[in-house]
């Protein structure tokens, strides 16, 4: 069972917010590519359009691991088309990564001693637990890369939590 690919789009502001998500799952058997990746990437860049358009005249910095779908040509010829800059990102650093060091945890610990007879089981599981989430969450995860990237660098790029 693939876990469900995750796309976040937050709204609002304050306690109580709740984030608007997009979960998408990936049929047994498929994987994200440079191709599927630039699918989503042109998703995000609509969405920015549609809800942030002066985020695409001031320039988006995108944040993403060395994955091979994020390292790709198709993807690199996709962020200097739209001249998006990627915030370098050391490889093989969770530590550096939200949905690493913020997100998966508190996630884990949700779904600690639940079973799932279905993969249905787990999405509808994961959808309910993403739909309860408040903004303030993300923000929380997302604000603390300045000191986690402060940290990085003080310590020569060796990880920040061991």
């Amino acid at each position: 069972m693939r876990p469900p690919r995750l796309t976040t789009t937050t709204t609002g502001k304050g306690k109580g917010k709740k984030a608007k998500l997009k979960l998408s799952s990936l049929k047994t058997g498929q994987c994200i590519n440079a191709a599927r990746y630039c699918s989503t990437l042109d998703r995000l860049k609509e969405a920015i359009r549609r809800k942030r358009p002066e985020l695409l005249r001031r320039g988006v910095v995108l944040q993403h691991d060395n994955a091979t779908p994020h390292s790709a040509n198709l993807t690199q010829q996709w962020l200097q088309r739209y001249g998006w800059e990627i915030l370098p990102h050391p490889a093989h650093s969770p530590d550096l990564e939200p949905s690493d060091f913020h997100l998966f945890g508190t996630l884990k610990r949700h779904l600690g001693g639940m079973a799932f007879e279905t993969e249905d089981d787990l999405i509808s599981e994961l959808r309910n637990w993403f739909d309860n989430l408040d903004v303030d969450f993300f923000r929380v995860g997302i604000n603390s890369l300045l000191s986690r990237w402060q940290k990085c660098i003080d310590l020569h790029g060796d990880y920040v939590e061991k």
